[in-house]
């Protein structure tokens, strides 16, 4: 028997002649690429043309309001990750109001009249409107020129309509859900004469389930999942949708992020309540963006970085707010979010709102003891890419053979290459002093398997430096 081996050209031919096929099996000799995909979940409008629950390619903020309706919280964060990340590959999948809900609702009232001429500035989840006023205007001028200015930008995640009876402008988001309770509310004026009262929204309730939108995109593959809602529930099921995936038999790994604007107390508790290696909350507090917002501008940022496991350190949320010096967070508070699950964002040189370190929510194993394992979401990334490169280079060499002693060791050669070429790269280290370890032999429980091991010793970020300058007279 030839030990080479043919798959078109059977060994009993009799014809004279000279027979060549062509094996590409041997051509592929690098690692994979690792482009990142990422899948926006979001709230969509009646007026999108989108089907709910199916995902669609977006390449622009023109073509996201075209397909979820523009004003919706889907399109908001779709156009926010475009900007944040020009080369972006997103998906989006829209989810509708249920039977149930409430929307969420505000106001702002004006009381008195403009003794001077001037602005008044009405912000919105952090988007500006702004009219001009005039000497001696009231309410009754007023907030139908707000009403007037609010729908001249559709992108506005909130309505606006002039309530006669109680003189106020009154504000509804344009969908269901306790999110639009996040919507920050604010308003100023450089007139004199006028008084300005904001009621903050409240009164949402009942997120549309994301639990659909999963199951639709179970199969798709996707590397980075924007979850729009920080609550429990939604958390859990983007956990057990992602440890789903990733398992050994699916083998699709992604990470899933969902942003955090609020009090680092109650959102260590959020972390803790996930505790997912493939989690990570980006945390911005007092920021006027939503949760959603920020999660959608981290994900794309995050999407960037094709190179696993290389730290996201120092880079830039573009499109986020610039919060005030009493929202930043202490050097201790953001030590507090390292230590417990967060993802500190900080306002960094140049008014530039920048990562201070990406990790997971991941803190501490199944019987509660503290566990570094996957602090950093790249340790995840990391593991996630050299399954992907080992598995494929298996998939091109050996999509046919038999399984015979001379098998195994073909396929550790095959892996270890592959390791050899993870080192290269800086994604994994210490290949040949791990090389016994790595190990592969005919299955005891199938005699068609092979079972290997696969040490990969991930190479850790850059994050910390320490010195210590001795002083000598």
């Amino acid at each position: 028997m030839s030990d080479i081996q043919f798959d078109t050209i059977p060994n009993s031919i009799r014809k004279p002649g000279a027979y060549l096929e062509f094996n590409t099996r041997l051509a592929v000799n690098t690692l994979p690429g690792n482009p990142q995909r990422v899948l926006v979940i979001g709230p969509m409008l009646s007026t999108g043309r989108a089907e709910p629950l199916t995902p669609v390619s977006v390449f622009s903020d023109d073509e996201a309001a075209d397909l979820f309706g523009e004003g919706s919280l889907a399109t908001a964060m779709a156009r926010a990750a475009i900007r944040a990340n020009n080369y972006l590959q997103l998906d989006v999948i829209g989810l509708t109001d249920g039977d149930t809900g409430v929307a969420a609702g505000g106001s702002i009232k004006v009381e008195g009249k403009a003794t001077r001429a001037g602005t008044l500035t009405l912000r919105i989840a952090g988007d500006e409107v702004a009219i001009n006023v005039a000497s001696g205007d009231g309410e009754a001028t007023i907030i139908p020129a707000l009403v007037a200015a609010m729908q001249k930008i559709p992108a506005l995640l909130a309505g606006g309509a002039y309530d006669t009876e109680n003189k106020q402008l009154t504000l509804s988001a344009r969908s269901f859900g306790e999110w639009g309770n996040d919507i920050a509310l604010s308003a100023s004026t450089t007139v004199t004469g006028l008084t300005l009262t904001v009621t903050p929204m409240a009164g949402g309730e009942k997120n549309p389930d994301i639990q659909p939108a999963l199951d639709a995109v179970f199969a798709a593959g996707h590397n980075i999942l924007i979850c729009p809602f920080s609550t429990d529930k939604a958390l859990a099921a983007l956990s057990e949708h992602l440890t789903s995936t990733g398992n050994a038999m699916e083998q699709r790994g992604a990470v899933g992020c969902a942003g955090w604007t609020g009090s680092l107390g109650t959102g260590t508790t959020l972390a803790s309540g996930v505790n997912d290696g493939r989690v990570s909350v980006p945390w911005y507090r007092g920021s006027a963006r939503l949760p959603a917002i920020l999660a959608a501008i981290y994900g794309a940022v995050m999407a960037s970085e094709e190179d696993p496991a290389r730290p996201l350190n120092t880079l830039a949320l573009t499109g986020l707010d610039i919060v005030d010096m009493s929202q930043r967070e202490s050097r201790n508070e953001q030590e507090n979010a390292l230590h417990n699950g967060l993802t500190p964002i900080e306002v960094g040189p140049g008014n530039t709102v920048q990562i201070v370190r990406a990790v997971s929510t991941y803190t501490v194993n199944a019987t509660g003891v503290a566990d570094p394992s996957l602090l950093d979401i790249t340790s995840i990334r990391t593991l996630d890419y050299v399954r992907k490169a080992c598995r494929e280079r298996i998939l091109l060499r050996f999509p046919r053979d038999k399984l015979s002693t001379r098998t195994p060791p073909k396929v550790e050669s095959e892996l270890y290459d592959v390791l050899m070429k993870l080192e290269d790269a800086e994604i994994i280290e210490n290949v040949e002093a791990n090389r016994s370890k790595l190990k592969a032999q005919k299955s005891g429980v199938d005699a068609n398997r092979v079972d290997a091991t696969i040490p990969a010793d991930v190479v850790n970020g850059l994050h910390v430096f320490a010195g210590r300058i001795d002083m000598i007279l």
